[in-house]
């Protein structure tokens, strides 16, 4: 610090450590022992907190038991109750007696006792959970456990098996589905004691949740507790207790008591020191006296000094000066063609976002929408980016749902989870660390061109609803994310697969997707880190790919999957090495969804191969190709009732047995119950050579600056010249030949030109790409081409 002295000249003060030092170690030795004393709490507090928990479990256990105890003594009842030539009787007649004897129930069959018709049965269609609990009811010494079986999101079921006639000889087995609501509120019913509860169905290997109560960030018990009469389970997990110190409490006081005791007497040592007289203290006397001087030539005259002293106490001396509002920048460019995205700290900012939410809430409210989910992905900017968008929408008068860190499509699966039909992900995607943005749901459609055009519209008007006080409120979806594909997708015998989630998002996810399913997981870059510190995270680029095909070979594993950055993308390798375009993975995905839906629409976009229509063709489908960008596809799909689409970028969006959103995640699972399933038996590597394979490109890509992609594009279409070839302008310029095609494109997420190239054969590709070569060049000779 420096001061003028009264000659003017400039001088250093040095802070006086010597008084400066009782002061700072008294307050961390302060702050040392209270820390301390928490922890002595924390400890004396722990087995008995391990108890409570352990006793909330007992008291689930017993109410579960109660509650499954009364539902089978109803259905023993009605049992009872039937004139025992009722079951000698007609089937329909003996089914129609129970119904009117059990109304509750929601469904009820009858099964012979030999159980042949299960043992005969489509499990896929009849049910593994339920033909699993038939069989085993042979088995079964005593009653067969009850269980639940799920018939989609939201409706689980308490299922019961029971002998009709003798037990050690049934004539006939009832099957009965009963309300799942009296389990689930005896369960919820119990208080966790500071802990979690978790019911499974069977023990605490199986680790099949089926409702959780209690803090998400308590550990889990090793050992479930089972359910007397049913194949539940309640693991009791306890409270994580931050505890660094050993765990022995009188030493941990002693520690307390000591770091307070020496603050203490620090603090007031140096009080007392403070309060000696001044002729004590060490004080330069020549600098005191010039300081003075200082002073009195500084004093204001005596009539001010006077007028000043009869001022009252309470006025202030100067005005405060008026807050100016400061006015946003909003950037038009970060509004694309089908999601908003820009540079945090350039084009992207919390500012940008809150006026964004302001303007996705005003339209909600015309829409008489009034609540959302907020998701976002693992980059750095996300939690500022996302709680900066919700203090927007709940200024906007719209509740918000925060999802937390989750991928993209678990923030689409929870629009229609909790039904709210609106949903924004914060995400950047596969783009670099720096970026970030946002991909928006209203009323069930994701936003694209003119509708996020229209947002923009509305911020630059401040046309936006304001003043509304919108409710928050966080919840954990994952667990039902997750039950909701493993109680559909399974995988019929155990494949190796390496995840790679290249440090995006999806590694919280994919990885117990995946071997909820049945197969064996090997992880590669899981770990959540938004600086992406291992490779990129966009499988679309084959270097992204080279450590999982290393992986894969080193492992042994069947199969390697990739994810992007925010898990709505898919990349697949195989045990040799070579990489499964996505074209190619619809094929297959198009076989297996038309061997059910004969007839169905295949969406796929202008950067796929050209076999792949006959494909679709060849399996009963009626193929068509439309724009790329995952909102257009998804539009497309509405208009068309499509059941399933592709693109080229590894986005897939199934309508059968899903939603219709794009899930890399539910495509990694579907994939692998295809290639477990096959009913050859063959290997993933000769599945795959079944799919038509050409000589083709991956995604070529040539930088421009943000916009001439689009003006380059303008010109391009104008110019190009190729002959007698099929031209497709639906999305850039694609020629089509016989023997091969070439596309170039405008990227709607970054300033690139987005180029491919497929043919029957290298001389037909290097051909094509000489052409185009060619016209690019014609255009702009100063391009650096790719190829």
């Amino acid at each position: 610090m420096a001061m003028s002295d009264a000659n003017g000249a400039r001088r250093r003060v040095q802070p006086d450590w010597q008084r400066l030092w009782p002061l700072a170690l008294g307050t961390l030795l302060l702050l040392l022992g209270a820390f301390c004393a928490w922890q002595t709490w924390l400890i004396a507090d722990e087995g008995s907190a391990a108890t409570r928990v352990q006793q909330a479990r007992d008291e689930a256990v017993q109410k579960l038991a109660q509650v499954v105890a009364a539902q089978r003594a109803q259905v023993e009842q009605a049992v009872t109750a039937l004139d025992p030539a009722t079951l000698q009787g007609d089937r329909a007649a003996l089914v129609a007696a129970l119904h009117s004897k059990l109304p509750q129930a929601l469904k009820l069959d009858v099964y012979s006792g030999s159980l042949g018709e299960v043992l005969h049965a489509n499990f896929r269609e009849f049910g593994y959970a339920k033909a699993a609990q038939l069989m085993a009811a042979q088995t079964d010494d005593g009653l067969p456990p009850a269980q639940s079986v799920s018939h989609g999101v939201g409706d689980r079921r308490l299922s019961l098996v029971l002998p009709l006639g003798s037990p050690q000889q049934a004539q006939a087995w009832l099957w009965v589905e009963l309300p799942f609501a009296p389990v689930q509120q005896a369960f919820e019913a119990v208080s966790p004691a500071g802990g979690r509860l978790d019911l499974r169905q069977g023990d605490a290997s199986a680790d099949m949740r089926i409702l959780s109560h209690g803090s998400a960030g308590a550990g889990v018990e090793p050992v479930a507790k089972m359910v007397p009469g049913s194949a539940f389970s309640v693991a009791a997990a306890m409270p994580m207790a931050f505890i660094v110190l050993p765990r022995t409490w009188p030493l941990t006081a002693l520690l307390a008591l000591t770091g307070l005791a020496a603050g203490l007497y620090l603090l007031w040592w140096r009080l007392r020191r403070r309060e000696l007289p001044i002729a004590e203290q060490d004080i330069d006397i020549e600098e005191f006296k010039l300081s003075r001087q200082a002073a009195r030539q500084s004093a204001p005259p005596a009539p001010v000094l006077a007028k000043l002293a009869s001022a009252p106490a309470s006025a202030p001396a100067t005005k405060p000066a008026a807050k100016v509002a400061t006015k946003v920048t909003v950037d038009p460019t970060i509004f694309r063609a089908y999601d908003i995205r820009g540079v945090v700290g350039k084009t992207l900012n919390a500012d940008v976002a809150r006026l964004l939410g302001q303007s996705i809430g005003t339209v909600m409210r015309e829409q008489a929408l009034t609540e959302i989910v907020v998701g976002r992905d693992g980059r750095l900017s996300g939690p500022e980016l996302a709680g900066a968008l919700a203090d927007g929408l709940r200024a906007a008068g719209v509740d918000v749902i925060d999802l937390g860190a989750v991928p993209t499509p678990v923030v689409y699966f929870a629009t229609w989870h909790y039904n709210t039909g609106c949903g924004v992900a914060v995400t950047g995607s596969h783009n670099p660390p720096d970026y970030n943005g946002f991909k928006i749901v209203i009323g069930g459609q994701t936003l694209s061109e003119g509708a996020i055009q229209d947002l923009y519209r509305r911020i630059a008007e401040n046309a936006l609803e304001q003043g509304g006080e919108g409710s928050l409120r966080q919840v954990d979806v994952l667990p039902d994310y997750l039950e909701r594909i493993v109680s559909d997708v399974q995988a019929e015998h155990r494949l190796k697969v390496v995840v790679d989630c290249g440090n995006g998002i999806p590694g919280a996810v994919a990885p117990q997707v995946l071997s909820g399913i049945g197969c064996d997981v090997v992880p590669l870059y899981c770990e959540v880190d938004g600086t992406f510190p291992n490779h990129h995270p966009d499988p679309s680029d084959p270097h992204n790919l080279e450590d999982l095909i290393l992986a894969v070979k080193q492992t042994g594993a069947d199969l390697g999957v990739a994810f992007d950055g925010d898990g709505d993308r898919l990349g697949v390798v195989t045990k040799a090495g070579e990489i499964i375009f996505p074209d190619r993975l619809l094929m297959l995905f198009a076989r297996d969804v038309l061997a059910r839906q004969p007839g169905a629409t295949i969406i796929y976009d202008v950067k796929c191969t050209g076999h792949l229509k006959g494909q679709i063709l060849e399996a009963g489908g009626s193929p068509m190709m439309w724009r790329t960008g995952h909102s257009l596809i998804k539009g497309k799909m509405r208009e068309t009732g499509a059941e399933l689409a592709g693109e080229m970028s590894g986005h897939f969006f199934f309508k059968e047995r899903w939603y219709g959103f794009d899930d890399g995640i539910y495509a990694g699972a579907r994939l692998l119950e295809i290639l477990a399933g096959d009913l050859e038996e063959r290997t993933p590597e000769e599945i795959f050579a079944t799919l038509p394979k050409g000589v083709s490109t991956p995604e070529l890509k040539i930088e421009l600056a943000e916009g001439e992609h689009y003006r380059f594009m303008e010109m391009f279409r104008a110019r190009a010249n190729f002959g007698d070839a099929t031209l497709i302008t639906i999305d850039g310029v694609r020629a089509d030949w016989p023997d091969g095609w070439g596309l170039v494109r405008a990227s709607n997420t970054t300033p690139v030109l987005v180029l491919r190239f497929d043919a029957d054969n290298p001389t037909a590709l290097a051909r094509i790409q000489q052409v185009f070569r060619e016209q690019l060049l014609a255009v702009d000779p100063a391009l650096k081409l790719p190829f």
